[in-house]
């Protein structure tokens, strides 16, 4: 039985199920203990694309995450892609698991335009030069920053926006679904906003609201946050009682999302969900890493969050709240399907990245350990 704290120690080895299609473990309704083995799930490596006729296309950004992978594909359909960056990092570099054949022929066809995209005058006579046919736009904030690019192709075919899921009302109705409520407020209005500015310019758009993303060369702390306390063979702080449903989608799912609506009419003026099939809480989640990773189930402790004071740093990497959204309109719209499941993309990300050896943050364990160090235990 669990022994409550401020702080809750959980080292039970079984997975208990949600209710409906939901479960602690990625909808899977698992039985057996993980065996303390380091089993290493293999990750796959190819993605298939299907041909359209050849575009002339601009990514906005491209160099960190969605893009490598949006960018790689929309190269082997026959497109000519230009990434628009300020140039700090490499607009071409290896990753792991491709051959250099791969490699060198990305690298011979991707171009580059180098500019800062709050210059809107340079954005203007730059991009009117080229005359793209399509511009996805992967890192716009603010719906300021897409207006010039309209101003300077005035013939373009379909602009594709990244968006968010953050732009829901919180509601104790869920999933979210793209016909509700959206919330003014929330951290991702400018997203929001970009949305009803494209909508009232009568271009044809189209908008992908991710819930959380994971997968290899990811910047934010998501799995990267659980692998490294794995690694580290440190308990695994949890706010609350571990159950909040949350959802994640593999990056390379979101790039094929990406691809499925270029050109497709029946994705104009459209938004889309984009994310895994399945909901997962987050004690589930952090088995999951576990799993994928090879590392022995870790020890979950429960705490509540009300009892401390972090002053600016974030002692968990996900809203504390239910949170996922519904993805049947682009499976039924587009015919789009997540090809991973939950543990073979933490398993993609980790071998491809994580468990090589990179990552993009340090190991911060401070919050940790003043979770850690409540010394206020309660014995259930």
């Amino acid at each position: 039985m669990a022994s409550m704290v401020v702080v809750q120690h959980q080292t039970q080895p079984s997975f208990s199920t949600l209710t409906s299609s939901l479960s602690d473990f990625n909808g899977t309704r698992i039985h057996s203990q993980i065996q303390y083995r380091r089993k290493v799930l293999q990750p796959k490596v190819g993605l298939q694309v299907t041909a359209s006729s050849e575009k002339n296309i601009l990514i906005m950004g491209g160099t960190r995450f969605i893009g490598v992978f949006l960018s790689r594909l929309l190269v082997k359909e026959g497109h000519q892609v230009t990434l628009f960056t300020r140039g700090k990092a490499p607009i071409a570099q290896q990753l792991p698991g491709e051959s250099d054949q791969e490699f060198a022929e990305f690298s011979s066809k991707i171009l580059h335009l180098k500019g800062d995209r709050k210059d809107y005058d340079f954005v203007k006579s730059s991009l009117s030069a080229k005359g793209f046919d399509v511009v996805y736009d992967i890192n716009g904030r603010e719906a300021d920053e897409f207006e010039p690019i309209l101003d300077a192709l005035p013939n373009l075919e379909q602009f594709i926006y990244c968006s968010s899921a953050g732009v829901y009302l919180k509601s104790d109705l869920l999933p979210h679904c793209e016909t509700d409520a959206v919330d003014p407020k929330s951290r991702h209005k400018g997203k929001l906003n970009t949305e009803s500015v494209l909508e009232s310019k009568g271009v044809n758009w189209t908008s992908l609201r991710p819930v959380y993303i994971y997968g290899p060369l990811n910047y934010n702390p998501v799995e990267e946050w659980f692998f490294h306390r794995l690694k580290a063979g440190r308990p695994i702080p949890i706010p609350g009682s571990g159950i909040q449903v949350t959802q994640l989608g593999h990056v390379k799912d979101l790039a094929r999302a990406f691809v499925e609506v270029l050109g497709n009419e029946k994705a104009s003026r459209q938004v889309f969900n984009i994310s895994g099939e399945k909901y997962v809480t987050f004690d589930g989640l952090a088995r999951a890493c576990a799993k994928a990773s090879g590392f022995p189930e870790p020890e979950l402790v429960h705490y509540n969050p009300k009892e401390f004071d972090f002053g600016k740093k974030k002692a968990f990497p996900f809203r504390d709240q239910h949170f996922f959204a519904s993805v049947e309109k682009a499976k039924h719209v587009l015919g789009w399907k997540p090809e991973f499941d939950l543990v073979e993309g933490l398993a993609d990300s980790y071998n491809l990245d994580f468990g090589r050896g990179t990552y993009r943050k340090e190991a911060d364990f401070s919050t940790d350990d003043m979770i850690l160090s409540k010394k206020l235990v309660l014995q259930a």
